[in-house]
């Protein structure tokens, strides 16, 4: 039994490119130092840091998205102009000299002028890395390579997340310098490890190579990225919203609700590949999909069982958990299905900017919801919208 499990994770992670390795292992590092955005509520309206209104933290909140959207875009166009590597290398470094300097603004209009400044350059890098994935990888392997990418993060998000509950519990301004210092320490290593390559595909002799199409012009995709930024508006309340409904209403620390964000790191760090190994190819990515989205607003209905304490808390991570390892792997096979090397910059912006226009609306709204009519209200929203984008996915075409 032993050794055919061992098999299994061994077969799960065989056959990837030493370059996604190194891509991962940057990610790690680099996400490894991620606590400022799950911990950015709570800072806001902490009485004894700044003492904002939910209301304004959800403002603050929501321009991260606001800077990742416009990053995500201009990041796009950049990766397929000059390449992922500098594209990749700059907004690394920009990121963490960025996050250092947002820490140490106290004032409401420099905090958001400075969020903003931040999640355009940090945002920038995501299009960048997604094409350098697909670069690096082979159709038959390319969801367990993004699927590898996502274990980075998210073990990095469990280190992040575990250790930033902790810090915050001392000051909320060490948040922001090892943030800062994992970006930086990211770059250093893909500057050391990772040489730059030709990005541009070059066609063999006596061959042609289909012109591309703009990904702006694909109307199956806008629809995918329409209904994909619906359900990251639901998602996303889950690094924002819900850590500060866990501390106000469910009355948990700031370490268990790290240990409980961190909990969803460590699940699809343990079953994410093995699972991907076991399904990719099987049914079409759509059908994971669906299945996903539908489990994610399953997960979120949750919280307004009665009786929500630690471990129903726990139970609810863990069941988003698995939405989001059905939802986003086969999101990014899907987009990357429809990509040729010369534009897969293009897609990967649009992809990227939905979750970013979501990251904006999302935790924006969601505060809005709670402060004006409760948490109750905002998660029977988020639960039932997750429902109907199942229902939305389901009427694409494979």
């Amino acid at each position: 039994m032993l050794h055919a499990t061992a098999k299994t994770y061994r077969n799960a992670y065989a056959g990837l490119s030493k370059e996604t390795w190194l891509l991962s292992l940057i990610m790690l590092i680099n996400r490894s130092g991620t606590m400022v955005v799950p911990f950015m509520a709570l800072y806001l309206t902490d009485p004894d840091e700044m003492n904002f209104s939910i209301g304004k933290a959800g403002v603050v909140v929501g321009l991260f998205g606001a800077g990742a959207f416009c990053g995500a875009w201009l990041g796009g166009r950049l990766t397929d102009k000059i390449g992922f590597y500098p594209v990749q290398l700059i907004t690394l470094i920009g990121g963490g000299i960025l996050f250092m300097v947002l820490g140490q603004m106290k004032t409401y209009p420099l905090i958001c002028l400075f969020t903003f400044l931040l999640s355009f350059v940090n945002e920038a890098f995501r299009p960048a890395n997604s094409t350098a994935i697909a670069f690096y990888s082979k159709e038959d392997n390319r969801t367990r390579s993004y699927a590898l990418n996502r274990l980075a993060i998210n073990l990095g998000w469990a280190v992040g997340s575990g250790l930033g509950g902790f810090l915050a519990h001392i000051d909320y301004e060490l948040l922001f310098w090892v943030d800062g210092a994992t970006n930086i320490a990211a770059a250093l290593l893909m500057w050391l490890l990772l040489k730059p390559v030709n990005h541009k595909a070059v066609p063999h002799a006596g061959t042609t190579m289909t012109p591309a199409v703009s990904a702006y012009k694909d109307k199956d995709y806008i629809s995918f990225i329409m209904i994909t930024m619906l359900f990251a508006a639901c998602f996303f309340q889950m690094f924002n919203n819900l850590p500060l409904y866990f501390k106000k209403e469910v009355h948990l620390s700031e370490p268990y609700i790290g240990f409980i964000i961190a909990a969803n790191g460590i699940i699809i760090a343990l079953v994410e590949m093995v699972l991907i190994y076991k399904l990719e190819g099987r049914r079409s990515n759509l059908a994971y999909i669906i299945a996903g989205v539908f489990i994610t607003g399953l997960s979120f209905l949750m919280l307004n069982l009665p009786g929500m304490g630690p471990l129903l808390a726990l139970g609810m991570i863990c069941l988003v958990t698995f939405g989001e390892i059905f939802t986003l792997p086969f999101m990014n096979t899907y987009w990357i299905a429809r990509t040729q090397a010369s534009n897969r910059g293009q897609y990967a912006a649009l992809y990227t900017m939905a979750w970013s226009a979501a990251q904006t609306l999302g935790p924006m709204g969601g505060a809005q919801i709670a402060e004006h009519a409760g948490f109750a209200v905002l998660w029977w929203v988020v639960g039932c919208l997750c429902i109907l984008t199942a229902i939305a996915f389901s009427r694409l075409k494979t």
